[in-house]
């Protein structure tokens, strides 16, 4: 069953966001808690997995959106700027987005914006993620264990209670 989530993109905080530093607030569950001063003081969570990939889920406070990014420098054919359409599941049920090209200290990365704030609940409730390019190939696959945890802290950081 496919879901088509309505995802608002705005290159230009994709690209500014990742420049400034992050403001530490803890470590739950194998994710970093962090603030980040270029997208409004907006909370999100960050943890490194065993493939060097970055991901980030989290909020922009600056336009009232969620977002989900990932960075590699293995993924040097992405491109500042530019839109990808991808698919990506989580346990199974699947959602097409479009992930606009980002480069963070010259590593690349994606990231997929969402106005709909129960996606982040969906996030949390789920096992997995797998990512898919056009072609249908997995791009990464990674574990949500303790993300639900992580997500709580990040929702108290954004409401200023960390």
């Amino acid at each position: 069953m496919r879901h088509f989530l309505a995802l608002t993109f705005a290159a230009f905080t994709a690209t500014a966001a990742w420049s400034q530093e992050l403001i530490d607030k803890g470590f739950i569950e194998g994710w970093n808690i962090m603030m980040d001063p270029a997208l409004g003081n907006g909370c999100l969570i960050q943890t490194i997995y065993q493939d060097l990939s970055v991901v980030r889920i989290g909020y922009d406070a600056l336009d009232n959106r969620g977002y989900f990014a990932v960075f590699n420098k293995a993924w040097g054919d992405i491109k500042q700027g530019e839109s990808y359409p991808i698919r990506f599941e989580l346990d199974g049920k699947s959602f097409d987005a479009t992930a606009i090209g980002f480069n963070q200290g010259r590593v690349p990365g994606a990231t997929v914006f969402f106005t709909d704030r129960n996606f982040v609940n969906a996030i949390a409730q789920n096992k997995t993620m797998t990512v898919y390019n056009t072609a249908g190939e997995v791009v990464m696959a990674i574990d949500l264990n303790g993300t639900a945890k992580a997500l709580e802290y990040a929702r108290e950081c954004q409401n200023r209670e960390l």
